[in-house]
Parts: structure tokens; sequence; C-alpha cells
């Protein structure tokens, strides 16, 4: 496969903006991990006038995407989940051009995943979590039961990233197969959510309470890259927080996490006076 499409990526080889290019082929008639093509062909440049484009090519009954993308999209789509792909890519893909080793650092940075890197990671997954745990709870309180049981399902999904994240490895597309063998106890709630002969309501019930015990001591250490900044200064409010460079990534989970560690007492509330008599502007503090 790698000689037959050379000729498509060959010259992006002889670019000096090159830095790296990876072969995945696919392995099975339906392949998720190379979108049904017969390979994908990652091309990372040091930079282009577009974060990434692609091109799709046919060539000797075989197909093929061409995927060429900045070190900085790459790197943010690593940190940020951007694509659930991109790990997956560049662990089990063929390298066919590497750069001054660039790709063989990438790699190594990854089996690494830095302590920095995993608590921005913790905190983004810790706020689906929780948002995705809120409405799996108001849907079982209004009767919505199979809705209830759906998004349960999708909490836990989220948990079990979390989990993965805090032993250190990055999620994959094959995210259960990998949490029986990482994390146990989050794959047998899973387990019992799925597998379970209760009633549709009952499930959700249980796994309700089960959930609210594993999320709460999950709490500060999922939060600690929020509660770190939070460390700064005295108080902070919601807007002043949300503004905040460090939190782009997760700024939509934000409320979210407020929420639930002012609920947990891990933060707490102090009012401050408005133009307006008797309103007052919520402030947050770590407590």
């Amino acid at each position: 496969m790698k000689e037959l499409f050379k000729p498509i990526y060959q010259e992006q080889i002889n670019d000096a903006n090159t830095l790296g290019i990876i072969l995945i082929e696919k392995t099975k008639p339906d392949s998720s991990i190379t979108d049904n093509f017969d390979v994908i062909m990652l091309v990372i440049v040091k930079a282009s006038n577009t974060d990434h484009h692609e091109k799709h090519y046919e060539f000797n009954n075989k197909t093929a995407a061409m995927l060429t993308l900045t070190e900085n999209s790459l790197n943010k789509w690593i940190d940020t989940n951007g694509n659930r792909k991109s790990v997956e890519w560049i662990f089990a893909g063929k390298v066919v051009f590497d750069r001054d080793g660039y790709i063989s650092k990438l790699k190594d940075q990854l089996r690494r995943f830095p302590h920095e890197k995993r608590d921005l990671r913790k905190a983004m997954e810790f706020g689906e979590l929780l948002k995705s745990y809120s409405e799996a709870r108001d849907l079982y309180m209004s009767e919505q039961y199979k809705d209830a049981f759906s998004r349960m399902v999708r909490t836990l999904h989220y948990l079990a990233r979390l989990a993965l994240v805090e032993k250190g490895y990055h999620p994959e597309v094959t995210l259960w197969n990998q949490v029986k063998k990482i994390d146990p106890e989050i794959y047998k709630l899973y387990d019992e959510l799925i597998e379970s002969d209760e009633p549709i309501a009952k499930r959700v019930q249980l796994m309700m309470l089960a959930a609210d015990f594993v999320i709460s001591r999950r709490a500060k250490v999922s939060a600690k890259h929020l509660l770190e900044i939070m460390e700064e200064k005295s108080s902070w409010s919601y807007e002043e927080l949300k503004n905040h460079s460090k939190i782009a990534s997760y700024v939509f989970g934000l409320t979210a996490i407020l929420h639930y560690l002012t609920e947990k007492g891990i933060l707490a509330v102090e009012k401050e006076e408005t133009k307006v008599g008797g309103v007052y502007l919520r402030r947050y503090h770590v407590n």
C-alpha cells in the first residue's frame, strides 16, 4: 500500500515544510478509523494557510484521503480531543517520513502524557460528565426513562474517559475494550446498566446512585486544573473565569463544574453588592 500511494505523497516529502507522514491502512471491510477509505495519509506540516485540508483520491481501484494539518492543529486535536482518532492514527499508523525524528518525539510525548496536559483533559471530561449526568437526572425525574437511559450511557462514557485520563491513558475509539483492561470498576457500572434484567427505570435509578458516588469521589482530582487557577487570587466572578485563556477548552462545562463544586463544598460563594439593591454578584473561591 505504501508504494501504491507514494506518487501522491512524494511531493510532500520533498517539501521542507513537511514534518512527517503517516499511513493508516484499512484492516477490515468496514473501518471507522479510516472513514472506510483504503488508506488515510496524514501529512503534518509546520505551517499552512489553513489549519487543515483534505483531498480524496482513487488509484488502482483503491481509495485514499490525504489529510494535511499543521503541527499546532494536531496538538490541539490531541490536547482537546478535537479528533478522537488522531492519537490512534499516530500510534497505529505506518510512518513513511519523519523529519528530524518529529513523529518519534511526538509518540514519546503521548506515551508520557504530561500531568499538565492530563489536568486539562480531566477538567474537560469532568465538565461534560457533569452536564450529561444532570440531564440524565432531569429526564429521570420527568419520567422520560428511555431518554434518561440513553443519557446515562453517555454519562458513563464520559466517566470512562475521565478514568482513563486519570491513569495516564489517552481514550481510544474502542473505549470500552480499553476501560475493561484499565479500570474494571467503571466497566462494571457500564455492564450493569446495559446487561441488567431490571426495568429501564430501575436501572437508571441504581446507576444514578452509583455514578453520584463515583463522581463525588473524583471531584477534586478532576477539577484540579480549575482549582489551581482559582487559587491565583482571592475570588472570581463567572465572567472572569470564562475569559481566562487557560479555561477556553472547557468553558462550556464551566457552569456545571462551578455548580457541582459549590454544592459539594469544594468552592464557596461570596456575594458582591451591585448597583441594584438586593441583587448580588456571585464570586467563587476555593474553600
